[in-house]
């Protein structure tokens, strides 16, 4: 597979991917990219990308309608640190059983009388 690349400077870095798309002209506008993207129509770094803000550094590479992006920084700008993804599981946490709780205690009502002493009318209550 011959892959041709068409090399694009960046000012800054990270570069969102919707963002990425609009600046380069290659959707309408926002919500078309972000559609593009959620569809599986783009690639980055030879992988099919579903992640609408994923953030682009120098040396990615991007590949939308059959066309090859190749990612790199301009000579005066600085590199930025790419975010550290962490590998390793989070542990899980076991939901403790309801036999080690105390049982939680109701809230005891105190029972209104059901008709008023000296009218004879029922009480009306708005809450």
């Amino acid at each position: 597979m011959n892959e041709e690349y068409i090399e694009i400077e960046l000012e800054e870095e990270p570069i969102e991917l919707c963002k990425l798309l609009k600046v380069l002209d290659l959707v309408e506008g926002g919500g078309q990219a972000k559609n593009l993207i959620a569809e599986g129509y783009v690639g980055v770094n030879h992988e099919i990308c579903t992640i609408k803000r994923k953030k682009l550094y120098s040396g990615d590479v991007l590949e939308f309608d059959g066309e090859f992006f190749q990612l790199s920084l301009s000579e005066d700008a600085i590199p930025a640190e790419r975010a550290v993804v962490q590998s390793t599981p989070e542990p899980k946490t076991t939901p403790q059983s309801t036999a080690n709780q105390p049982a939680k205690s109701k809230r005891k009502r105190t029972k209104k009388p059901k008709r008023d002493e000296n009218t004879g009318r029922r009480p009306i209550s708005f809450g």
